[in-house]
């Protein structure tokens, strides 16, 4: 279950912050008290993970990991089983107790995630997102691109990631039968085609290319939405905002590469380094040009 990083967030600090909320969440099950004192110890626990988790994390995240639909019934349960009689004590200790090995468990999957996408995203490679019209209008098939020189890397030893937002891969599937030319339902197909065979591993990146004598191996990785994800209505600004959860995640830039000129835009104004690239016009069509009188 993988967090997305709030833009300024470092990876570093969010992990601390989880591990932090993870080792103080217990303290509210062994409060030696009262079944509404341990209960009341729990939602200032929840609380102060709030406040801490605040521009480190989206909003969705703190929903899926503290504010969760078992934190909403102890907040009502609590100021409700407030008599001191032993089946309300019993009512209210066992959805404490549920809801906090529930929590733990969460924040235990969370901080793996992140330890684990640490170690596969690391700060010194170069990483880049293509949108769907990159993957279409490229001059070259995706295997034959020249990586390196989109994103400017300069020493032949740096590693080049290509993250492949799943909602690229929705739109892919989508123009491969409905696109408006044959060529661009081919180069959907294609491009399916070619991270079907790369991505063989669950949960593990594919060889986009192997190192050659005059060019360096380029690794793609597929970026899942995480839980409850809602995408946004618009296609562009959902790859963009997926290209900033990305960019939280490396702790590095990430490099947009779209032919789309709002696109660009969009992601320019985001915070995003893009590289817009283009196509030669060519001349004016003889039928666009104003008849003279």
């Amino acid at each position: 279950m993988l967090v997305s990083i709030y833009p300024g967030a470092s990876r570093p600090d969010v992990l601390e912050t989880l591990r932090g909320i993870r080792s103080k969440i217990g303290d509210a099950a062994n409060v030696q008290d009262s079944a509404v004192a341990r209960a009341t110890a729990y939602l200032g626990w929840a609380n102060d993970s709030v406040r801490m988790l605040e521009h480190r994390v989206s909003a969705a995240d703190i929903g899926r990991i503290v504010l969760t639909p078992g934190y909403e019934r102890l907040l009502t349960a609590a100021g409700i089983l407030s008599g001191d009689d032993t089946a309300t004590k019993g009512v209210l200790t066992g959805l404490l107790r549920r809801e906090i090995e529930r929590q733990d468990e969460l924040l235990a999957e969370t901080i793996k995630a992140l330890e684990e996408q640490i170690l596969r995203w690391p700060p010194n490679r170069l990483y880049a997102i293509a949108d769907t019209t990159f993957y279409i209008e490229h001059d070259r098939k995706l295997e034959d691109i020249d990586f390196g020189e989109l994103v400017q890397a300069t020493w032949p030893d740096t590693v080049i990631t290509l993250i492949v937002p799943i909602i690229v891969m929705d739109e892919l599937d989508g123009l491969k039968n409905r696109a408006p030319t044959p060529h661009a339902k081919w180069r959907a197909a294609y491009t399916l085609a070619f991270f079907d065979r790369i991505f063989i591993k669950p949960g593990a990146p594919g060889i986009l290319q192997q190192p050659a004598t005059e060019r360096r191996g380029i690794v793609a990785d597929i970026f899942f939405d995480p839980p409850r994800h809602e995408r946004l209505l618009i296609a562009d600004d959902e790859i963009i905002d997926r290209a900033l959860a990305a960019q939280g995640l490396t702790g590095t830039t990430v490099t947009l590469l779209t032919f789309d000129t709002s696109q660009a835009a969009r992601a320019r104004n985001a915070g995003l380094a893009v590289n817009k690239l283009s196509k030669p016009l060519g001349e004016e069509p003889e039928n666009t040009r104003k008849k003279k009188n």
